[in-house]
């Protein structure tokens, strides 16, 4: 390891200005300007309202940039393509929690399940002899 310096670079750290950021991309600033207007690429913010790029955003740009003129897509197109996979990526964690909650109820012996819903609609599982229930994902 480097003296001072991470051993893992956060995916999400909004550290690129965004000279640095259009060059990663390959892009010209403008271009990334006019993405954060149209909300496709949002980054983060310093307290003088500077532009501030996070790995992930930098990836984002790239995709996008792929999208259009690789594929063909118009801005809208890919402002659709990127909510859906935003969408498609909440629901794999979705999926990914509730295969976790089964795989632990499975472990349970019969009879020591309880099910408790609340007001609002969230369902907690648990077990009867533990007073801790598990909280199910929100659909």
């Amino acid at each position: 390891m480097t003296a001072g310096l991470p051993d893992r670079l956060d995916a999400d750290a909004p550290i690129f200005v965004i000279s640095v950021a259009a060059q990663l991309a390959e892009m010209h600033p403008q271009t990334l300007r006019g993405y954060d207007r149209l909300g496709l690429v949002v980054p983060g913010r310093t307290r003088g309202r500077g532009r501030r790029y996070s790995l992930r955003d930098i990836a984002k740009l790239r995709h996008i940039q792929y999208l259009s003129q690789n594929e063909g897509i118009n801005l809208e197109g890919v402002r659709r393509i990127l909510a859906l996979e935003a969408e498609l990526d909440g629901l794999r964690q979705q999926l990914t929690r509730l295969a976790e909650v089964v795989q632990e109820l499975q472990l349970l012996p019969e009879g020591s399940r309880l099910f408790t819903a609340e007001a609002g609609g969230p369902v907690h599982i648990g077990r009867a002899r533990l007073r801790r229930p598990l909280a199910l994902p929100p659909a």
